[in-house]
């Protein structure tokens, strides 16, 4: 391809990018409610003729000549979003340039990495003899790790060898990934008289659970992670101010690390606290890549930072090894006038075309 030809599709690529996170972000998507943009993500797969897949809100696609002995690549972003916060000054479903920033809801999170990610895919499409296959996922529920998301597309796609999942990285790469656990803890006493010595006092009883959260440390530090992390967050008990409580509840924050799997986690502290212990689930699992494997080692040849991330992200459910990296930042995830700079997803589709030259051919 002559080096015109080359920009000239390179752009062709990064407007189309930005074009369709403009019809995202006008298509309201919050989780459970995808409906539209799983829509708008198939007819732009449908005007450049890829055949695309559809289950619920979840859309995949395969790069035109699959070959099922090959091994997979999965690339994977989301395109439902939280629900704007009440400090807008703009409207979050307008898309509005100023100078490099577009603002709007999921501008930032993740919709440069998706349509970054989906620009990167169209530019492999049709190129033959990769030495791995691709398949696309942009998925739905990742903001409320619902059920319906990637977790139910994985059973539908070949089996994955690695995935890279599209958040807002700064284009670093998180090479693992805290998990979580939520503890709903009671501590049990016997209701009182306060002015009497009656009862047993629950509230005493949950904080010295409390304190030995608070200053308990996990013997098996991750390398890339640190250490798990436990924060009470929540706390409710009494009824009245004479009267000793029977029951003190409270609610636990546990981020994990590879140190520990979920349930490993879980028994420890069964086994240290007094208070009864309930987990809604342990699906939300930490994740790791190793140093040596060829993303990991791609990126490096790349200069690309890498990191260990404090946050969840639907890699929680993709057992194959996986790195999370895409353009924009955590930071502003969530926040009041959302936005994501034009030069971030240029940026963006360029590494993410590096990273994938290197492992592909």
């Amino acid at each position: 391809m002559e080096p015109a030809s080359a920009e000239k599709r390179s752009m062709q690529l990064f407007d189309d990018a930005v074009e369709l996170l403009r019809q995202l972000i006008v298509t309201p998507s919050f989780s459970k409610e995808e409906e539209g943009t799983a829509g708008v993500i198939e007819d732009f797969f449908s005007a450049r003729n890829i055949k695309s897949h559809r289950d619920q809100n979840n859309v995949w696609a395969f790069n035109k000549n699959f070959d099922k002995s090959k091994p997979s690549i999965l690339l994977n972003s989301h395109h439902d979003t939280v629900k704007p916060n009440a400090g807008y000054s703009k409207n979050p479903f307008l898309p509005v340039t100023e100078g490099d920033k577009l603002f709007g809801l999921g501008s930032n999170d993740a919709g440069a990495s998706l349509v970054a990610l989906i620009a990167t895919f169209i530019s492999f499409y049709e190129k033959e003899n990769l030495n791995y296959n691709i398949v696309l996922a942009a998925t739905a529920e990742e903001e409320i790790s619902g059920k319906n998301g990637i977790e139910s597309v994985l059973p539908k796609l070949p089996k994955i060898d690695f995935a890279i999942v599209g958040e807002p990285t700064k284009m670093q790469m998180a090479v693992a990934e805290k998990g979580l656990l939520v503890l709903y803890c009671t501590a049990k006493g016997v209701a009182g008289h306060a002015a009497r010595n009656e009862g047993d006092n629950a509230i005493y009883k949950a904080i010295k659970d409390i304190g030995w959260i608070k200053n308990y440390q996990f013997p098996k530090v991750s390398e890339t992670l640190g250490a798990v992390k436990m924060s009470v967050t929540m706390i409710k008990a009494g009824t009245q101010h004479n009267v000793v409580p029977a029951t003190c509840e409270f609610t636990v924050d546990v981020r994990t690390t590879d140190a520990y799997t979920n349930e490993e986690t879980l028994e420890l502290l069964k086994q240290n606290l007094d208070s009864e212990v309930e987990v809604r689930s342990t699906r939300l699992k930490p994740s790791s890549i190793a140093k040596d494997h060829v993303l990991v080692k791609a990126a490096t040849a790349l200069g690309i930072k890498t990191f260990g991330s404090p946050t969840l992200s639907d890699q929680a459910f993709i057992k194959a090894p996986s790195a999370k990296i895409g353009p924009g930042d955590s930071a502003r995830s969530h926040t009041a006038d959302e936005y994501i700079g034009l030069s971030e997803i240029k940026e963006g589709i360029e590494i993410y075309q590096k990273l994938l030259q290197k492992i592909l051919t």
